[in-house]
C-alpha cells in the first residue's frame, strides 16, 4: 500500500463523504446542525455540502432534516458492476444458504471493518439490520478475523489501532496480542469461527476467497445462532461446505480471467 501526501487529498471530497457517511440507522433523517455535530465541520460548510449533494440528486430537504435520495443505490451498483466477484458469488451464496438454510454472506476489508457486498437472507439472526453496504468490526466478526488473517501486516495493524477495540459482548477478544494469535490459527485452520463475541448469541463461520493470484479478496461466511447450532456443528457440517463453495468462487474467478485474456482487442471484429 503506498503512502499518500496529504497535499495531494482534495478536502472537500473528503468533507463530502463525510456528510454523506453520517445518515445511517440512528440518525437517517438528519437536521444540518446535527450533521455538524457528528461530523465535526461547520454548520456553513455542511450547508454547503448539503446544497450540491441537492443539486447532484443525492440528498432532499424535507421540513427542516434531510434524507437520501434513491439515488445513493447507484454507487453501489457502480461497485458491483466493476467487481466480477460479486456478480459472480451471488449464486454460490444462494446455493450455500439453500445448503444451510441460513444466511450466507460475502464480505471485503474496509479498513477496520468488513463491508458486506453480498448477501442472501433466510432469517434475521441479528438485533442489528445486515445488509449489504453494512459494515462491521473485524475484530469481532469471522469475515474480519479471515481478511485480516491473509492482510499485509501493514492493514492488520491500522485494523487493530485506527479503532478502538469495543468490547461488544463480555466475550469478544479486544486484546490485540490474543487477537493476532487468533489470526495465525485462522491461517492454519483455514477457516474461523466466531462465537458470541459481535452479539450474544451470534454465531458465524467464515473461509477466505482468493483471486486468480492466489490473493484473499474476499471472505464467504455462514451466520446462525446458538439456539440453533453449536461452533462444533459448524466447524464439521458447516465449514466442509464453506470451503467447498469458496473453491467453486474461485474456478468461476479463474474462468473469467483466463477468457478474459482469450478475447483480444480485435478478436470480435465482425460479429459485432
Amino acid at each position: 500500500m503506498n503512502e499518500i501526501n496529504q497535499r495531494d487529498l482534495v478536502q472537500s471530497i473528503e468533507r463530502g463523504f463525510a456528510v454523506l457517511l453520517a445518515f445511517d440507522e440512528e440518525m437517517p433523517t438528519p437536521t444540518s446542525a446535527e450533521l455538524a455535530a457528528r461530523t465535526g465541520l461547520s454548520r456553513p460548510a455542511v450547508r454547503r455540502i448539503l446544497l450540491t449533494l441537492q443539486h447532484l440528486g443525492y440528498v432532499r430537504p424535507e421540513q427542516g432534516h434531510w434524507t437520501l435520495t434513491p439515488r445513493v443505490l447507484t454507487i453501489g451498483q457502480h461497485f458491483a458492476a466493476t467487481h466480477s466477484i460479486v456478480e459472480i458469488a451471488q449464486p454460490h451464496l444462494q446455493r450455500l444458504a439453500e445448503l444451510t438454510h441460513e444466511s450466507a454472506s460475502l464480505g471485503q476489508l474496509d479498513g477496520p471493518h468488513v463491508i458486506y457486498v453480498g448477501r442472501v437472507h433466510v432469517r434475521r439472526v441479528m438485533a442489528t439490520s445486515v445488509d449489504i453496504g453494512t459494515r462491521l468490526p473485524t475484530h469481532a466478526t469471522a469475515m474480519g478475523r479471515v481478511l485480516l488473517a491473509w492482510a499485509e501486516e501493514r492493514a492488520v495493524e491500522h485494523a487493530l489501532a485506527s479503532v478502538p477495540l469495543r468490547q461488544l459482548t463480555p466475550r469478544t477478544v479486544t486484546d490485540p496480542v490474543a487477537l493476532r494469535d487468533l489470526l495465525h490459527q485462522v491461517r492454519i485452520d483455514g477457516w474461523a469461527i466466531v462465537d458470541s463475541e459481535l452479539e450474544e448469541g451470534f454465531l458465524a463461520a467464515a473461509v477466505p476467497v482468493r483471486d486468480v493470484q492466489g490473493e484473499v479478496v474476499a471472505a464467504l461466511s455462514h451466520s446462525t445462532t446458538r439456539l440453533r447450532s453449536s461452533t462444533k456443528q459448524i466447524q464439521t457440517g458447516v465449514v466442509p461446505q464453506l470451503l467447498e463453495i469458496a473453491a467453486a468462487i474461485e474456478e468461476d474467478l479463474s474462468t473469467l480471467a483466463t477468457a478474459g485474456r482469450r478475447v483480444r482487442p480485435g478478436d470480435r471484429d465482425g460479429f459485432f
